[in-house]
């Protein structure tokens, strides 16, 4: 939400609770922290690490409080702009150029012509219902991607007269807060490409070479070294009448997902089950000797997820964790540094996210903002609908749209740097980015 329309549900609560009523509200947001009345805070950190009220009370006592995190932040929020964000030496690289949007008509746009730089953090702003949406997951994303896919010369545009500039880009994936699979059999550890150079780990293995074991055999999707009575899922389902169906542990594994035979196999002491339930920091430093498998777990700590298990079942993460391990496997994959540049290994994706902060407390903002400029450093550009400030003021480019919301909206109001927004007096976004940068 928009810290306009923000500040008017703020004002709606207080309305709430003057009238005799007790409003309770589970959130990270800053101004809503600061409003309210009485403030729990729960740590000290996520996932099992968690799970405590750290700390209780008023906005004063929370900030007053070592332990309290919430309380940290509010009381020493991101100083912008902030230091060692961008690689600058990387970025001196790339070329400036743009990608050009055509009178773009769709919904509410009234022909929107607009540039967005390649190679940057954009941020696109502007109240609830403005266009942003429409703009770029409809119109560029839809078209770019049917642009890049298709092989015809003259592409046919849809919603706009036309995009300019696009050719550079080779790939443009739109990284949502969906699930990463739609089954129990998805993972972190298979979805960001490590789960195979663990199995090769243990295949590699003395007792493992000695029974004649390969990789398959330390696979819970196939093979004869699952559970045959839960099929590898760790999990049974037990069918109800009249009620929902129940998952409980299986009873033959214990929910180790792999038969006796397979869990004799240890690589440092663990069979491939505890892999499988260890958090990624306890992984991180026990595959700390083999490079490519720590770097990516590096990454997953580095985005606020250390707490996840590599083997956490897909429907269990919320949107904000799907979209995070989502942006570590692409982070994974991006080849950076002089040696890359040197083989010209370099690829030029764009990636289009739609407000990837909801549901994030303020410290996992700060490392998201952090991933989502490597990104741009390896030569990537990444466009961002957002109504988060703090995200807001470290983009490198900013379009703001309005300047209201559905007919009243659909215009380029104002377009620049954070500081050039900071003076259009038609920005609402302006105004409130302005307020953050002169505290």
């Amino acid at each position: 939400m928009h810290t306009r329309d923000n500040r008017r549900l703020i004002e709606t609560l207080r309305e709430l609770q003057q009238q005799g009523n007790t409003v309770v509200v589970v959130e990270h947001d800053e101004d809503t922290i600061r409003e309210a009345d009485y403030l729990i805070d729960m740590g000290p950190r996520a996932g099992i690490n968690g799970g405590e009220v750290v700390a209780s009370g008023s906005l004063s006592q929370l900030t007053k409080n070592k332990n309290s995190l919430t309380g940290q932040f509010i009381a020493n929020p991101l100083r912008h702009p902030m230091a060692n964000l961008r690689d600058i030496e990387m970025r001196d690289h790339w070329p400036a150029e743009n990608l050009s949007i055509l009178s773009a008509r769709q919904n509410n746009l009234h022909k929107v012509s607009v540039d967005i730089p390649l190679r940057k953090l954009v941020c696109v702003a502007g109240v609830s219902g403005s266009g942003k949406s429409t703009l770029i997951r409809s119109v560029l994303h839809g078209n770019l991607k049917r642009a890049i896919n298709g092989k015809q010369k003259n592409p046919k545009w849809q919603g706009c007269e036309g995009l300019e500039g696009w050719q550079s880009v080779q790939r443009i994936l739109e990284v949502d807060q969906t699930p990463i699979g739609k089954t129990p059999r998805s993972c972190p550890a298979t979805y960001i490409g490590i789960w195979d150079t663990i199995r090769k780990l243990f295949a590699d293995t003395v007792d493992a070479r000695l029974r004649g074991y390969k990789p398959t055999r330390f696979s819970f999707n196939a093979g004869d070294g699952r559970c045959a009575a839960c099929g590898g899922n760790g999990m049974r389902k037990i069918e109800m009448n009249f009620l929902p169906d129940v998952r409980v542990q299986c009873e033959v594994c214990h929910g180790w997902r792999f038969n006796d035979e397979t869990l004799t196999v240890r690589y440092k002491d663990k069979h491939i089950g505890d892999v499988l339930a260890m958090n990624v920091e306890e992984a991180t430093d026990y595959f700390e000797a083999i490079p490519s498998v720590r770097h990516a777990l590096q990454l997953l700590q580095d985005v606020g997820l250390g707490y996840l298990t590599l083997g956490q079942q897909s429907p269990t993460l919320s949107g904000g964790e799907a979209q995070r391990i989502k942006l570590v496997a692409e982070l994974a994959k991006a080849k950076t540094g002089p040696a890359a540049l040197v083989k010209g290994g370099i690829a030029h994706n764009m990636y289009v996210l739609d407000e990837p902060t909801v549901g994030l407390h303020m410290a996992d903002v700060d490392k998201l903002l952090r991933v989502l400029h490597r990104l741009v450093d390896a030569g990537n550009s990444v466009v961002v609908i957002e109504h988060n400030l703090d995200v807001v003021a470290e983009a490198d480019w900013v379009i703001d749209m309005g300047p209201e919301g559905g007919k009243g909206g659909g215009k380029v109001v104002a377009q620049g740097t954070p500081s050039t927004i900071c003076k259009r007096k038609r920005s609402q976004t302006g105004i409130y980015l302005k307020e953050l940068l002169n505290k």
